[in-house]
């Protein structure tokens, strides 16, 4: 088995040079996938896995745009549509100067397996550009926008690619974003979701992909006869994903002892309240201000430079971005008793730090599990649109809920060994095999 899987990546590897995030996406899912391969020779025969791992297209282009001074300006955009064997690419647009090929292809490959776990018609993709939003203007993230429209327009729609919001890519951009392709197509369809529920968008969005790792985590603790009630939390992050889940967990019982963002963490040893919370969403999303500024207003412990997982808490919740969470901060974790792991980022967890959690037999949710709740209620954003209606907040609520049900039922039919539930394997596999009997179904395609 270790042969196959170092024959398979020192392919993989020759094939695309250089892209490390994305070596390791296919590296963590080929190690679950290829024993299972091996015991289903169709799928080895049509060489299901290596066409999984080739995106089906990938568009690269130039985005020109003025700033307010006059000054014309160039990025670059990218379009990575993955597959789309049972339904429309399906994958958000990340803007932000880390934002490279290696990261969008690891993003898109990931998405493939989310979307097929949330058991909706979605196939994979992952797109964005190497632009920074953050101190730009309204006005000139207008015109990036609608300059990054002008080349992508013609390669999504309702029934091809619906792309949707991730890092640097909120409502404000998704607007834009949409009224430029409105414009240039003469069409009002499902063609983005994230939108505003003024023109098409759906409830919960934003508060999607943290409730869901917490859903997530609840299905979890209930295998266990658990529950999250009075149990301490760390949570890395401090945009949507990371406070509310924060949100929810506090609302089901838990105490959330820690935020991160860039310059550190804020620690809470009796636990966030309401009101603190509330303050540090406000200021997130209206102001642009750090933890070291909370910290400030309210007296708290900042811990400059530093992550929270040194940190003892019962649960962990990476919700910032991949590998922030390291082989030392596993080990630390471990040390301090934490007995569950709920990633709301992509891949945030090593390559090491995962296998360590795993070995350790933690609770361990990867992110393409655990983190569905966002495309969750995109789908569910398609569907409205389809339909010409909305659902009210209690009603996408109570699906997503069912969807992370279903998913995690998912990961405990195909990661179950000796008894315990091994979340990964079950994760991995679950993803792969819905994908896998829809390009067998295909042909060679």
């Amino acid at each position: 088995m270790a042969l196959e899987l170092d024959r398979f990546m020192a392919g993989l590897v020759r094939r695309n040079p250089g892209e490390r995030e994305f070596h390791q996406a296919v590296r963590e899912v080929a190690e679950k996938v290829i024993p299972f391969i091996n015991q289903h020779p169709e799928y080895e025969k049509a060489l299901i896995f290596e066409r999984m791992t080739e995106p089906d297209r990938v568009v690269i282009f130039r985005v020109s745009w003025e700033d307010d001074e006059g000054n014309f300006r160039v990025n670059r955009g990218y379009r990575v549509q993955y597959n789309n064997a049972i339904g429309p690419y399906k994958g958000g647009l990340r803007f932000d100067k880390s934002v490279n090929l290696s990261i969008l292809k690891f993003l898109g490959f990931e998405q493939v397996f989310k979307n097929s776990l949330t058991t909706l018609p979605m196939g994979g993709a992952k797109g964005g550009a190497d632009f920074n939003p953050k101190g730009k203007s309204d006005a000139e993230v207008m015109r990036f926008c609608h300059s990054f429209m002008t080349e992508l327009y013609r390669h999504i729609g309702a029934d091809v690619d619906v792309p949707a919001g991730d890092i640097g890519v909120g409502t404000r951009e998704v607007s834009y974003m949409f009224g430029q392709y409105k414009r240039l197509s003469n069409k009002f369809t499902g063609t983005f979701t994230g939108k505003g529920l003024a023109f098409g968008g759906s409830q919960i969005r934003k508060e999607a992909t943290g409730y869901g790792a917490v859903y997530f985590a609840r299905e979890m603790l209930a295998t266990c006869g658990e529950t999250v009630e009075g149990k301490s939390a760390v949570i890395s992050g401090s945009g949507n994903v990371a406070t509310y889940a924060a949100q929810k967990l506090m609302e089901m019982g838990a105490k959330v002892v820690a935020l991160s963002d860039r310059r550190g963490f804020i620690h809470e040893p009796d636990g966030l309240t309401n009101e603190r919370l509330a303050y540090i969403i406000e200021m997130k999303e209206n102001h642009h201000g750090t933890l070291e500024d909370y910290a400030r207003e309210f007296g708290s412990t900042f811990c400059p430079g530093k992550r929270p997982w040194i940190l003892p808490c019962d649960m962990a919740f990476p919700c910032a971005t991949q590998n922030e969470l390291d082989k030392e901060d596993a080990q630390t974790l471990i040390n301090n008793g934490c007995k569950l792991v709920s990633e709301g980022a992509n891949m945030p967890t090593a390559y090491a730090a995962s296998t360590m959690f795993e070995e350790a037999h933690m609770l361990f949710a990867p992110g393409k599990a655990a983190n569905a709740g966002g495309v969750s209620i995109s789908g569910l954003e398609m569907s409205q649109n389809s339909m010409r209606m909305s659902w009210s907040r209690e009603e996408v609520d109570r699906q997503l809920q069912e969807i992370m049900r279903r998913i995690h039922e998912q990961c405990v039919e195909y990661g179950t060994v000796n008894g315990r539930v091994n979340y990964v394997k079950g994760a991995n596999i679950a993803g792969f095999k819905k994908v896998a009997d829809a390009m067998l179904a295909f042909g060679i395609v």
